[in-house]
């Protein structure tokens, strides 16, 4: 007989890892499905990124992040989580991407692409960095566009165009500039955001004045072609030579999967998921959502620092309903 798991994780994210925690912690059985690589999203982050919380916001399950920078990088909290999952031995399947889920008689049965798992609860932690947010103009699905930014050796001596100015953006300027690129950056607003790192503000801002980067406010990308690109601006369309575009204009939830799942989401406005703020509980009784998921695109709503609440909220939540079911079996079975 398969196994019936008093909940079911989707997503392998730190807050994912969080919700397994607390269920172990509080005696539920429970699987972590993950479609990618441990902590899959911040694996995609950059490859030198320096996250602007402290360690100790990064923390789940009370366990310390110890690093002896001020700000920890990418590698030290991928490496945090790798322990946790192997200190508690989380029950987690990776590389097991989520299909589709069917609730019956009070229980939902989940299907991967490698088997299927039946449970009580369902909590999803599925993150917002699967789905850029896309500029739909001509020529964004050229191989010298890209939507993530890794690693900024891939851009030395070549003619870069980065789009946005948050941090992602920001960095992704500065980097390849220090590697030799020719960097111009196209900022829809009239400034570089406010939320960029404190840091790293001024660094730009100072490169932009003397000119070792060019920017373009109140502009947008109209056009790209393979070796150019086309710029909108208030002075009129400036067709400029080029080799690669970073389009760091954000991302989303797969709000499509939570509508598949059953999960109500609003078709304007933020797009926020219908869930109880107390509970977390989504209008499907017994789906729960964790995490940055929960913001649908306010993606500055939530953060693994003050989301890792959600697992202790969700986890008690579904305690007390099961100690209620025992209540009421006990006196009327």
């Amino acid at each position: 007989m398969k196994e019936l798991y008093d909940v079911i994780i989707i997503g392998g994210g730190p807050i994912g890892l969080a919700c397994g925690l607390a269920a172990q912690a509080n005696n539920l059985s429970y699987i972590i499905l993950e479609k990618g690589c441990l902590v899959n999203s911040l694996y995609r982050y950059p490859v030198n990124m320096t996250f602007f919380s402290t360690s100790e916001r990064l923390e789940i399950g009370d366990i310390p992040f110890v690093t002896t920078l001020p700000k920890p990088k990418r590698a030290e909290a991928l490496e945090y989580y790798r322990r946790i999952q192997t200190k508690f031995d989380l029950n987690t399947r990776l590389f097991e991407e989520v299909s589709a889920v069917h609730k019956e008689d009070n229980l939902f049965e989940v299907t991967t692409i490698k088997g299927t798992y039946t449970g009580r609860n369902i909590i999803v932690a599925t993150g917002f960095y699967d789905i850029p947010m896309y500029l739909n103009i001509p020529g964004e699905d050229l191989p010298k566009v890209s939507h993530y930014y890794n690693d900024p050796h891939y851009y030395a001596g070549q003619r870069v165009i980065v789009v946005g100015a948050s941090n992602s953006s920001i960095d992704a300027a500065l980097e390849t500039y220090r590697k030799g690129a020719d960097v111009t950056l196209v900022v829809r607003g009239s400034e570089i955001s406010p939320r960029v790192k404190y840091w790293v503000r001024p660094d730009i801002e100072n490169r932009i004045a003397e000119g070792s980067i060019r920017a373009y406010y109140h502009s947008e990308l109209a056009e790209i072609t393979p070796n150019e690109a086309v710029i909108k601006t208030p002075k009129g369309l400036v067709k400029m030579d080029n080799d690669f575009v970073l389009a760091l204009t954000g991302y989303r939830p797969n709000f499509e999967f939570l509508q598949k799942i059953g999960i109500h989401v609003p078709s304007d406005g933020p797009m926020i998921p219908t869930h109880n703020t107390g509970t977390m509980e989504t209008n499907v009784p017994g789906m729960y959502l964790a995490g940055v998921v929960c913001g649908g695109l306010n993606t500055h709503l939530w953060f693994i620092e003050n989301s890792r609440i959600h697992a202790d909220m969700i986890i008690s939540a579904i305690v007390k309903k099961k100690s209620f079911t025992k209540s009421v079996n006990k006196n009327y079975g």
